[in-house]
């Protein structure tokens, strides 16, 4: 566990309320945590005024001015041209780099964020590409759900690399010694899938891995139900899952709504049960289960969900807090030495799956 202040970098004005919500977030996790310290970019026109209404916040804080913001749906190649070097985003995740800070977080656009924080931190020796892991709320509690999103396909090795990471992640976050750990797929059979999920399948059986608890194949309906701690998928699969999820969401809250006002009688009952409506919406809001990891970089990262108000944005900065305070890129890079070490993992195993048939849909 690191000892002494937790340095946050803040882009102020990323989602899409900017200052107005990322300040007061900021507020809330410093009561939470007072021995936060942040670096904050942003317009300081716009900020010192919401500044100077938290006066703690305003004490724990050096705020420096920039004019350069990026917008929620700029291109990340455009963004990255435009906005490296000069803007908020960037000079946020620059602080990481620099040393000046320990975590880097913003609500700002994920494309952007990702381009620019895999540009200026590279990733960790041992990954090729990074991962955005998403707390994602279940019927047991929460569970960590990889990649969400950052990169689209996935070989056989990133697929296990994304095992480490959510791993590591999982431990902090639920205090869990040995996480259990799935990989998603259309069915549980061995016999199905993607070779290259099938090969992962295999190297994460053999090779007996001690900081995870490997459970096998998994299904769609098993990450709401929280049968693993982590999943892992692919960006494009587990970006399709996300915004399904979302939509779902969203549509029960709908069809809630027009139920409660299709009658006198139903008006009447919502009165009597609108704290455990209440409670309902909260647990299916996505804004408050909240705080992306980019894993795989040189540096800690985090996105929060563009749209969140200020206790959403507290729970990402929070999610922050705690990747840092618990050691998360040592304990990533532990899992790559000590288990991974020495293993090949394009190497024989992987070669003679790869020549398997009856591969069944």
């Amino acid at each position: 566990m690191t000892t002494g202040r937790v340095r946050i970098a803040l882009d102020a004005m990323g989602g899409d309320h900017g200052p107005d919500v990322v300040i007061p977030g900021a507020a809330l996790t410093l009561e939470r945590h007072p021995d936060v310290t942040f670096l904050m970019y942003g317009d300081e026109a716009m900020c010192r005024p919401i500044l100077a209404s938290h006066p703690a916040l305003l004490a724990a804080t050096e705020l420096r001015g920039c004019d350069v913001f990026i917008a929620m749906d700029e291109k990340p190649g455009h963004a990255l041209r435009r906005g490296r070097g000069k803007s908020s985003m960037w000079l946020a995740i620059q602080a990481v780099k620099d040393g000046e800070a320990d975590v880097a977080v913003s609500a700002g656009n994920t494309g952007a964020l990702m381009a620019m924080a895999t540009f200026c931190l590279r990733t960790m020796s041992g990954i090729n590409r990074p991962a955005i892991a998403c707390i994602w709320p279940t019927l047991r509690g929460e569970s960590i759900v990889l990649d969400v999103g950052a990169t689209i396909g996935a070989d056989a090795a990133h697929l296990v690399n994304m095992a480490l990471m959510g791993a590591a992640m999982a431990s902090i976050l639920f205090d869990i010694e040995r996480p259990t750990v799935g990989l998603l797929n259309v069915g549980t059979e061995d016999v199905k899938g993607l070779d290259e999920i099938k090969l992962a399948s295999t190297l994460l059986r053999e090779t007996a891995i001690t900081s995870l608890d490997y459970a096998g194949f998994v299904e769609g309906s098993d990450i709401g139900h929280g049968t693993v701690d982590v999943v892992v998928t692919e960006g494009f699969t587990g970006n399709v899952a996300l915004k399904t999820a979302e939509g779902t969401a969203k549509q029960i809250a709908a069809y809630l709504k027009q139920a409660i006002g299709s009658s006198l009688l139903s008006k009447i009952g919502y009165l009597f049960a609108r704290s455990a409506f209440r409670a309902l919406k909260d647990r299916m809001d996505p804004r408050k289960v909240n705080g992306g990891v980019f894993l795989g970089l040189d540096g800690v990262v985090i996105k929060s969900h563009g749209g969140t108000d200020a206790t959403g944005y507290a729970a990402a900065i929070d999610v922050g807090y705690d990747m840092v305070k618990y050691d998360l890129l040592d304990r990533i890079r532990s899992a790559l030495d000590l288990e991974l070490s020495g293993k090949n993992l394009s190497g024989p195993a992987l070669e003679a799956g790869s020549a398997e048939e009856g591969n069944e849909p």
